[in-house]
């Protein structure tokens, strides 16, 4: 039987689909942003500081897994709370323009899937099949208007922390049954001292 390694496999954090769509839940509240607020208000800077902060924190989990899994859960956290943050304001923004917060059974809804611009090479060329992408969205986020805009970044919010939310709740469990990297050293100091080293 092979000996639990006391710093675990981490990082890889670009192949989560959540990191993935974080980033694209960034990348289209800039675009939002600069289409859709006035460039002069705070919310502009908070909205894009709460996407910056979902993607980051994905991240840095990431990276800090091996080290601590306390860290890593914080920071999932951190990149949940933040996402939560920013879909409050598109909700927001919603409800002070008038406009129509879809319902979760919106025909619309559907029609949002990845979908590649064509007219857009430079960022397909460097693209894999399996990787999400800005480019996929664009059209929703772009042309289609502020209502459509706003309510295509709820769906991809949505998106992103469903998997996120499985992520916290499998690091609680992984945590609960194999305890942290604390626990690990313990372990392995102990069990080398019982070999005579």
């Amino acid at each position: 039987m092979s000996e639990r390694p006391i710093v675990p496999k981490h990082g890889g954090y670009r192949k989560l689909v959540a990191y993935q769509l974080a980033e694209v839940v960034y990348d289209g509240t800039v675009v939002f942003t600069g289409q859709h607020l006035d460039p002069r208000s705070r919310t502009v800077d908070q909205m894009v500081q709460a996407a910056r902060s979902g993607k980051q924190n994905i991240a840095e989990g990431g990276r800090a897994s091996g080290h601590s899994s306390k860290s890593k859960f914080k920071l999932i956290g951190v990149a949940r709370a933040s996402l939560e943050e920013l879909l409050l304001d598109y909700e927001d923004f919603l409800r002070v323009q008038g406009m129509v917060l879809w319902d979760k059974n919106h025909e619309n809804i559907r029609k949002i899937r990845p979908s590649p611009d064509q007219s857009d090479q430079t960022d397909q060329s460097d693209r894999t099949d399996s990787r999400i992408t800005y480019a996929l969205y664009r059209r929703y986020i772009e042309e289609l208007g502020p209502e459509n805009a706003a309510n295509t970044m709820i769906v991809l919010i949505h998106q992103t922390n469903f998997p996120l939310d499985r992520l916290l709740r499998r690091l609680e469990q992984d945590f609960l049954s194999k305890g942290g990297i604390t626990e690990a050293m313990y372990e392995a100091r102990k069990k080398r001292k019982s070999e005579g080293f």
